[in-house]
């Protein structure tokens, strides 16, 4: 009898979405595993779009620094934090991601072709993409990292924010970030503003809210920019970029039901990463770390089939859901007992915790000591609130309480 013979793959592994998370995984397969033929998909004409991701060094793990060294714009040794009755100098080197690098970066790294633009998808399944223009791409795997899709059954807040990259007439006199600059007026929940020096005359300014609500004013937060920027006597030549986002702020939900509702307009079994699989910090939205976490991972896969794949990035997905719940029973503090206009006092007593402690919170990798620390003393929130705030917590809190106990 004669043998057939399917058709060859496009590709070992298809990954939808240029953002960071996709980015992140094709740069660190050509690294790792240069044996794989990786195709990228972006909707966009630039990988990234147009974004600045930024990240403490103490993030990321030195074997895997050479992933997101190409990436990075600028670099601080150090940073500074402001609140009403604090300031601190922090010595952890702080590092920027710009778009631009970031597409620059992934291009330098794969070969021609490697990288689709201008692609919407249709359709997409574990093994195959359908794109909106006809194209298919047959894959020995595909990774869905284009960002979730629906939030629904995830409950807390929001962090929203719009930041401008102004061009001064003067130097601004800024020698490192501020991370958080909380003496600004508390409006619209917990607001503070994050200043980077990219150049002695080039500053970028984020306005940024702890909210309820996800709504963004553009205008008055323009306005917002700009007269922080008057305030410290900046004087603005012009606006080179801006960038608005509102990320979700975790405080609880169904992890499984958050699963299932991403997989509408895919087929079940579809791998995922980045905020798709809710690998983002629960309370910063941070995700750089756990990007270049799972990224490194997928390249010790020896089985990159698409239904492995999928149950792998849906095994380590749930862990980082379990690891998170020290975090979420931050935020439902945050948002449920503090009043909106005091949440800084929050952050005020934590930038007083050792700085080692904070670089640990950062990457979600805080330890049962640092959880006493955080919640130990006299809260900054009134008591009832704070309890109030946990009610219904219940196997979150039980589940955390037997390691936190053993170090009290």
């Amino acid at each position: 009898m004669k043998q057939t013979s399917s058709p060859p793959n496009d590709c070992d592994l298809a990954i939808l979405g240029g953002g960071l998370a996709g980015s992140l995984i094709a740069m660190a397969m050509a690294a790792r595993r240069p044996d794989l033929r990786v195709t990228l998909v972006e909707q966009g004409e630039r990988l990234g779009g147009d974004h600045v991701w930024s990240f403490f060094s103490s993030d990321i793990a030195a074997e895997h620094g050479f992933l997101v060294e190409p990436l990075i714009a600028a670099a601080w040794q150090g940073y500074a934090v402001h609140f009403p009755n604090r300031s601190r100098d922090l010595g952890t080197p702080y590092n920027s991601i710009t778009s631009e690098k970031l597409d620059a970066a992934v291009r330098a790294r794969l070969p021609a072709g490697a990288i689709v633009t201008g692609a919407r998808v249709r359709t997409a399944a574990p093994e195959s993409v359908e794109l909106e223009d006809g194209r298919t791409i047959a894959a020995g795997a595909v990774i869905d990292a284009r960002g979730a899709s629906g939030m629904a059954h995830l409950a807390g807040g929001w962090q929203k924010f719009m930041g401008r990259r102004l061009r001064l007439r003067r130097p601004h006199g800024l020698h490192r970030p501020i991370v958080m600059d909380a003496r600004v007026e508390q409006l619209d929940g917990y607001r503070f503003v994050y200043c980077l020096p990219f150049s002695d005359t080039e500053v970028f300014i984020e306005d940024t809210y702890y909210s309820d609500s996800p709504d963004l004013d553009l205008p008055l937060l323009r306005t917002r920019i700009a007269d922080y920027a008057a305030a410290n006597d900046w004087d603005t030549a012009n606006v080179i970029y801006e960038e608005t986002g509102v990320l979700p702020v975790i405080a609880k939900g169904s992890f499984e039901a958050f699963w299932r509702e991403n997989e509408r307009g895919t087929a079940p079994g579809l791998a995922r990463a980045g905020a798709r699989a809710a690998l983002v910090h629960p309370l910063t939205s941070y995700s750089i770390p756990h990007a270049v976490d799972f990224a490194m991972y997928l390249t010790t896969l020896d089985n990159l089939s698409g239904q492995r794949l999928g149950r792998v990035s849906h095994a380590w997905a749930a862990q980082h859901w379990r690891k998170g719940r020290f975090y979420r029973m931050l935020t439902r503090m945050l948002f449920g007992a503090a009043r909106p206009h005091e949440r800084w006092r929050m952050l005020e007593r934590f930038y007083g915790l050792p700085e080692s402690l904070i670089e640990r919170f950062y990457a979600g990798r805080s330890t049962p000591a640092d959880m006493v620390r955080v919640l130990a003393g006299k809260p900054p929130v009134p008591i009832g609130a704070a309890i109030a705030s946990l009610a219904g917590a219940g196997r979150e809190l039980a589940d955390l309480s037997p390691r936190i106990g053993a170090q009290a």
